[in-house]
């Protein structure tokens, strides 16, 4: 079995963060992603709200440079390396993954969310043929077309905004009667002619081959509206990937996000978890680093305690 300092599961700004906190600090990390690095913070179409930036960039290249910091560090990064379980009962945690087995006092989790489908009529059907969940992976394809969003919040906001400069016509469905988003950002969407339908729920995507409308239903008049687009990207809620967690006994709230402390500490003794997969109320790119410090700080205090 491969050996750490820190075992890190997941490869977003908060697992990245650790693996950059610890090697500050002189530990070694394992750090295992199953798909891109980065994260999903990675599809940001861009980030005006993080400490430090002086001018706007995407998600993609604020993580590209997490993660070329923690390319020149001493961990270990083993992307397209799926964890399958993880072993917390004892001393040494152990994680299994597709390729082998690797042991270390500490296990820091995080892996993060991912988005929830609808499941209406026309979503898996036509999902690449118009059906996407990344506006900054898709959005090249809808050159001077129609779009909608489907979304309520900030995220759902700042990808209206990102397409809105490539379609021709960008319009963004909140199911609430309100969007649910900052100032900036409202104004941005009305200064880029994006259209914000609120109070109304996606009931069918239509097409033939690739996507050709949408049905809006009005809970309030009992009425549908059928909108013409060529493509629907969805931005709603996001549900936690803490199903290895759950399995393994660490303590989830009621919604499925892992539990922790002021220090990012689970109900499993030398167990973190850290960023969007926690029950902290704020998602955000800063949240998840901070969430990294407080956990690396105190496995070291941990460390020290008992070395």
């Amino acid at each position: 079995m491969k050996q750490g300092d820190i075992m890190v599961i997941g490869a977003g700004p908060a697992g990245l963060s650790v693996c950059f906190y610890a090697d500050y600090y002189g530990l070694n990390t394992v750090l295992f992603e199953e798909k891109n690095l980065g994260g999903e913070a990675a599809e940001i179409p861009f980030v005006d709200n993080y400490p430090g930036c002086n001018q706007r960039m995407t998600g993609k290249e604020l993580t590209d440079q997490m993660i070329q910091k923690c390319e020149k560090n001493r961990g270990e990064i083993h992307q397209f390396e799926k964890v399958m379980e993880i072993d917390i009962k004892g001393n040494q945690k152990m994680v299994k993954t597709e390729k082998g087995e690797y042991l270390s006092e500490y296990l820091v989790i995080a892996s993060g969310t991912h988005p929830r489908v609808l499941e209406v009529p026309g979503e898996s059907q036509f999902k690449g043929r118009g059906v996407s969940y990344c506006a900054v992976c898709d959005g090249a394809f809808f050159k001077n077309k129609r779009v909608v969003v489907v979304g309520g919040n900030s995220r759902a906001a700042e990808v209206a905004v990102f397409l809105s400069g490539i379609a021709s016509d960008t319009k963004l469905i909140c199911y609430q009667n309100k969007l649910c988003s900052e100032k900036i950002l409202i104004n941005s969407l009305d200064k880029h002619n994006v259209k914000v339908i609120e109070g109304m729920e996606l009931k069918e995507i239509k097409g033939e081959v690739s996507v050709k409308s949408i049905v809006l239903f009005d809970e309030e008049t009992q009425s549908t509206k059928e909108i013409e687009a060529d493509g629907v990207f969805f931005q709603m809620e996001w549900i936690p990937n803490s199903q290895i967690a759950k399995q393994a006994g660490i303590k989830l709230d009621d919604e499925g996000y892992i539990m922790v402390d002021e220090k990012n500490r689970t109900n499993i003794k030398n167990v973190y978890a850290v960023g969007d997969v926690t029950d902290c109320s704020v998602k955000l790119v800063s949240t998840a680093v901070s969430h990294a410090a407080a956990a690396v700080l105190d496995i070291i205090e941990q460390s020290n305690q008992t070395s």
